[in-house]
């Protein structure tokens, strides 16, 4: 019997067409599991490692989906490193310091934290069991064209910043509002040499950090998440 694959009910073909460099949105962060395990229990297979055998770096690959908006459900993709690589004069891994400032950032961006906010309640609320915790997180950001100078590669959306609370564009996002782009740089002049250090984890070996033992958090974080359990951080059980 001949098959018949019917193509008609197929989605059309997605174009190249890139998010708009300076966008703001609500975005919520998926990790994709790398197959290295990380420091913590529930973060088993979580990490990833770049193509260098020899390279002592680890990163998070997260994707991150537009939730709202005229953009909604497009996707844009980074790296995080998290381990291994350069360190600071104290023996702090640098790419890992970057990566902790931007995870701290979506947590109060997720939960309308103030970043001054060191009242006890805040501070619990921004421990993690592990990075995995971070899985599902929805937060404010602002969206870049990262610009490729390598004409093998096309340019690419990344997260410029993580926006926060005091900050009128979150407000405005999160009350389903329209936000003016507002671009960073021309896109000409944009270097792929100043992308985040936590960007360059797959090309350059050795160039991340390794990450500080946290402390271990009792409760699940306050984003939802997929696959929520039952002993996650607050945005794990809604």
């Amino acid at each position: 019997m001949i098959a018949i694959f019917d193509m008609n009910d197929a989605e059309p073909q997605k174009t190249g067409e890139l998010i708009p460099d300076g966008t703001f949105a609500k975005v919520t962060m998926s990790i994709r599991p790398g197959g290295i395990d990380g420091q913590n229990e529930i973060d088993q297979a979580l990490l990833k490692a770049p193509k260098d055998p020899a390279s002592d770096v680890r990163m998070l690959d997260c994707e991150f989906t537009m939730v709202e908006g005229p953009h909604a459900k497009r996707k844009f993709w980074q790296l995080f490193m998290v381990q291994g690589g350069k360190v600071d004069e104290n023996g702090v891994s640098i790419g890992w310091k970057i990566s902790k400032s931007t995870f701290r950032a979506m947590i109060d961006s997720a939960l309308a934290l103030d970043p001054q906010d060191m009242s006890d309640a805040a501070k619990q609320k921004r421990i993690l069991r592990g990075l995995a915790d971070l899985n599902g997180i929805t937060f404010v950001a602002k969206i870049k064209i990262e610009v490729s100078e390598d004409p093998r590669y096309s340019d690419q959306n990344r997260l410029d910043r993580v926006v926060l609370p005091m900050e009128k564009e979150w407000k405005l996002v999160m009350d389903g509002k329209d936000v003016p782009a507002s671009p960073s740089r021309s896109r000409g002049a944009a270097k792929a040499a100043t992308s985040p250090a936590w960007t360059q984890g797959a090309s350059q070996a050795g160039q991340p950090p390794a990450p500080q033992k946290s402390p271990q958090a009792t409760g699940a974080p306050a984003w939802p998440q997929p696959a929520p359990k039952p002993s996650g951080p607050a945005w794990l059980n809604g």
